[in-house]
């Protein structure tokens, strides 16, 4: 295998050598998108790219109204951040773009936000964004702007092998985003880089020191970059008014406990802040299952949180193959929360539908949440993709 961000050059290139991004042509002559968000990690992706002579070009996009927007500056895409992506880009001497991503961002990943949390479940609005206007739009227009590849911040690993490009864990445990990349496809990876992606988040705060840029000390983005109060239920009682609708509390047994004022506000797994009795004397209860049709919030002991059986939809598949039966019985992993380290499991074939058998029963299993799938090999580095949690049983 060739190093994380290599790409092999078809076999009549006449060139051996290549760059650092994986072409067989002098930096200058690649031509290289970049996403800028306004924060420091892809800042130093843009800047160091520029260092090294490629034909770097910036892009941010203006995701939402940052006007009404609650101001931070732990969010990302909005006034302050484009200015940072500007400053970066006139400092290193490439030229940079904004573009007005607003309806896109809105339609493909504000609705299914709001949407999926009053259908009970609980979203992942960065996957959703990846999916629809990074990978997918954005990577449109570098094409038009006649670039090589495009190059992100993530840290995240692209490794060259003889069947093409993989996924990798990035370098740094901590700062891993392979969860939120489960669904990039085949195509989209052969058009993608990662410098970051063997370094540390102290080696990036370091490089942008280094080379001088304005947002050096910039604190991180937070996970949600629209909801910078960090209150998602704002969010969605602004773009769905009069959508909570209160509901009972259900003891697993059938027993009312109380109200809840709208399934919104509850998630798979929460303790505190339910409103009913906490049981004196007896185990804490814990939502264990929201159910949509009926509007009931289910609680039970911390036992009937564990989940072994896992069913999925919108699969994607950059393993080796083809996702679907041939698949039964194999050895995988897989994380069902991103902070939660991989598991051992397998896939199974159940009702002519493939879905994943954990080894040891787990806490945390939320439809909506993703399910990534990782190879049992090489200290399950590799990411062979993943599926947006159904149900669990």
């Amino acid at each position: 295998m060739k190093n994380a961000n290599s790409n092999l050059k078809e076999p009549d290139s006449g060139i051996s050598e290549l760059n650092s991004l994986g072409f067989a042509k002098p930096p200058a002559d690649t031509r290289v998108v970049v996403a800028m968000s306004g924060g420091v990690d892809s800042s130093v992706c843009a800047a160091m790219l520029a260092r090294e002579g490629y034909d770097v070009v910036g892009v941010t996009l203006q995701l939402y109204d940052h006007g009404a927007a609650v101001k931070s500056s732990k969010s990302c895409c909005a006034g302050q951040d484009i200015y940072d992506a500007q400053r970066v880009a006139e400092m290193m001497d490439f030229p940079h773009y904004v573009l007005d991503y607003e309806s896109n961002f809105n339609e493909g990943v504000m609705e299914d936000f709001a949407d999926t949390y009053l259908k009970g479940s609980t979203p992942i609005p960065c996957v959703r964004c990846n999916q629809t206007v990074k990978f997918r739009d954005l990577l449109e227009v570098a094409k038009d702007l006649d670039a090589d590849c495009m190059a992100t911040g993530h840290y995240i690993q692209r490794v060259q092998s003889e069947n093409g490009p993989q996924l990798h864990r990035g370098f740094d445990s901590g700062k891993d985003q392979s969860y939120f990349l489960f669904a990039t496809t085949h195509a989209q990876l052969s058009f993608l880089r990662f410098p970051l992606g063997a370094m540390n988040k102290s080696q990036t705060r370091k490089l942008a020191v280094e080379l001088g840029l304005n947002v050096a000390a910039k604190p991180d983005s937070q996970d949600i970059c629209f909801v910078p109060t960090g209150k998602y239920t704002d969010v969605i009682e602004k773009m769905r008014p009069g959508a909570a609708v209160a509901g009972n509390i259900v003891h697993m047994d059938g027993q009312i406990l109380g109200q809840h004022r709208g399934i919104m506000y509850y998630t798979i797994g929460q303790r505190r802040g339910l409103g009913i009795p906490d049981g004196s004397g007896a185990d804490p209860l814990f939502v264990t299952r929201i159910d949509a049709q009926t509007n009931e919030v289910i609680v039970g002991p911390r036992a009937q949180l564990l989940r072994s059986k896992i069913y999925m939809n919108e699969i994607n598949w950059i393993g080796e193959g083809e996702f679907g039966p041939a698949l039964d019985g194999q050895n995988v992993y897989v994380k069902t929360r991103s902070t939660k380290p991989p598991v051992p499991a397998r896939f199974v074939l159940e009702d002519a539908a493939i879905i994943v058998q954990l080894d040891e029963a787990v806490e945390g299993v939320s439809p909506g949440q993703a399910c990534v799938f990782y190879s049992p090999d090489n200290g399950h580095a590799r990411i062979l993709g993943g599926g947006w949690i159904e149900r669990a049983a």
